[in-house]
């Protein structure tokens, strides 16, 4: 039999009075009333929880012993009950690698598009990188004028110094007749001497052709050739006109930069594949900051300036400062503020190699010693990486700050990741756009018909999450904001439109107040994304 309302039988949960309720299934349902009144003991802790409990238990025990099982409410019974989901008013994902992108799902839609339509750029130079293969190169010069005057140019060397007798000898044995060196024409059987101390461009000449129908098994021989004699280059003269560069491999020609098949690994900063090597794919990295470490620089170093030694039990680093202040003629007394510049960049990065005489006292008596002094900040860190005590970690990690990784600058990817660009944006350039802005470049995006058909299904994913963010009013984030910094209520939002994004049926949904916090304007936007929730062949109740 099919239910048509959800009925609720004896509610005596929390202040619950024995309720009984009928509410309508497959309808928007909204249960309003004063602070106290049973709103959301009604709605969470009765209907979700015996929601969920019946879901959990449905499964295997297995199943059942990785889920967090909820105790049954105090009812009586409820009937017509769909498997619940709850959207809350909490924050999200505490996790640092968490952000809108990839709780919304866009940012694994965006490395599924990069990795299938993205071209990449050598990192270094910024050339663009193509491979092709020897049919691809053949069906583009076919393309050329009939009669136009080709020869097929292997680049053995390519600015490079040195006389090259051995592979000029090595050619010629070959059976190659002519070679084009610095942009001259050559004949191999000449002498040829090159100075030794200029850079040098050499091209062996595989062979010449006129495009014509039919000589397209010749054509594809010689580029062939070309391609085993340079591992991989080959030019393609028109004569009287340019030149055409092919490359068989996914590498930068001018700086031999490599890349590995695009794969949408390659765009996720939570892969080693695709992590800035450097900050783990965190986009920030952890450093010993001198202004927590000195926190008041009125203070002297005996006072205890230094913070993390301001303890009576630091007596052997106060004996390593007494020799330290001794031998660059320092009075510890002295305020932290007033002290030399120079001494106070030696006592946090090091004496930089510079012996400096130590002492320290056993038995009564004095022993000395002679050795670098490493520097506050090197102890710190070296203490740091070795303590495999979570307690020590912590207390240290009161003198860190944060800042953006050096290497990425914040785009938590790999120089190659963020080389490969749809439109001159690299995927680290779209996630930093706000919702609105990425609705506005992927509306106006231009692609090759060919792009077109790779990328339309994706592209219609992305651009539906997105204004599924717009219709929440939600346009204004980011989509590398990280999930933790999110209020409450954008992160209800943020989970309601992921909601609307899956397109599950006959589902039951309980929200938490989602107008909270969003402006009269976007109400109605609310509104109709909870309508269309409901659309879908849900049941939505919303507590107001």
């Amino acid at each position: 039999m099919a239910y048509k309302t959800i009925t609720v039988k004896g509610a005596k949960e929390h202040n619950l009075k024995d309720i009984t309720v009928h509410i309508p299934r497959d309808r928007f349902v909204v249960i309003t009333g004063l602070s106290g009144s049973g709103k959301s003991s009604l709605a969470f802790d009765t209907i979700y929880a015996e929601g969920q409990r019946r879901y959990v238990e449905s499964l295997s025990a297995y199943a059942r012993q990785f889920l967090e099982q909820m105790d049954k409410p105090d009812v009586e019974s409820i009937e017509g009950l769909s498997p619940a989901i709850s959207i809350e008013q909490k924050t999200t994902s505490k996790n640092p690698r968490s952000t809108v992108g990839t709780v919304t799902e866009i940012y694994d839609y965006l490395r599924l598009l990069f990795a299938r339509i993205g071209i990449p750029h050598c990192y270094r130079c910024g050339r663009r990188i193509t491979s092709q293969t020897v049919q691809q190169i053949v069906d583009q010069v076919m393309t050329l004028p009939p009669d136009t005057r080709i020869q097929i140019l292997a680049p053995i060397v390519r600015g490079r110094k040195g006389e090259y007798r051995k592979e000029l000898d090595e050619m010629r044995k070959q059976g190659f007749l002519r070679v084009r060196i610095d942009g001259e024409l050559h004949e191999l059987s000449e002498n040829i001497t090159l100075d030794r101390n200029k850079n040098h461009y050499i091209e062996i000449v595989v062979d010449r052709l006129i495009i014509r129908p039919r000589i397209e098994n010749r054509l594809a021989d010689s580029l062939e050739v070309a391609l085993n004699l340079t591992d991989g280059i080959v030019i393609v003269d028109v004569m009287g006109d340019k030149e055409l560069l092919f490359s068989e491999k996914a590498a930068c020609i001018e700086c031999g930069v490599s890349y590995p098949e695009l794969e949408p690994r390659l765009f996720s900063f939570n892969s080693p594949h695709g992590a800035c090597p450097q900050c783990d794919g965190l986009g920030f990295m952890k450093h010993f900051d001198p202004e927590l470490i000195v926190p008041d620089p009125s203070l002297s170093l005996r006072e205890g300036a230094l913070k993390p030694w301001e303890r009576k039990s630091a007596g052997l680093f106060y004996r390593m400062l007494e020799g330290l202040a001794e031998h660059y003629q320092v009075d510890l007394d002295l305020p932290f503020a007033r002290l030399d510049p120079t001494f106070r960049q030696i006592l946090f990065y090091g004496s930089g190699g510079e012996e400096i005489p130590f002492f320290y006292e056993r038995g009564g008596k004095r022993y000395y010693y002679t050795r670098e002094f490493e520097g506050i900040i090197k102890i710190l860190e070296r203490r740091y990486q070795e303590s495999e005590s979570s307690y020590t970690r912590e207390e240290l990690e009161r003198y860190m700050s944060v800042r953006p990784c050096p290497q990425c600058h914040g785009a938590r990817l790999r120089p190659e990741s963020l080389a490969v660009k749809i439109q001159d944006r690299s995927i680290a350039d779209i996630t930093a756009l706000s919702v609105r802005e990425a609705v506005q470049f992927f509306s106006q995006l231009e692609l090759s018909p060919q792009e077109w058909q790779i990328g339309q299904r994706i592209l219609k994913e992305i651009r539906e999450r997105l204004q599924f963010l717009v219709n929440v009013g939600l346009d204004y984030l980011t989509l590398d904001r990280a999930a933790a910094t999110l209020s409450g209520g954008e992160g209800q939002r943020i989970r309601l439109a992921t909601q609307i994004g899956s397109s599950l049926v006959g589902v039951l949904y309980i929200l938490d107040e989602p107008s909270i916090g969003l402006h009269q304007r976007d109400n109605r936007r609310l509104i109709a994304t909870l309508q269309r929730l409901k659309e879908l062949g849900n049941t939505v109740i919303v507590v107001e």
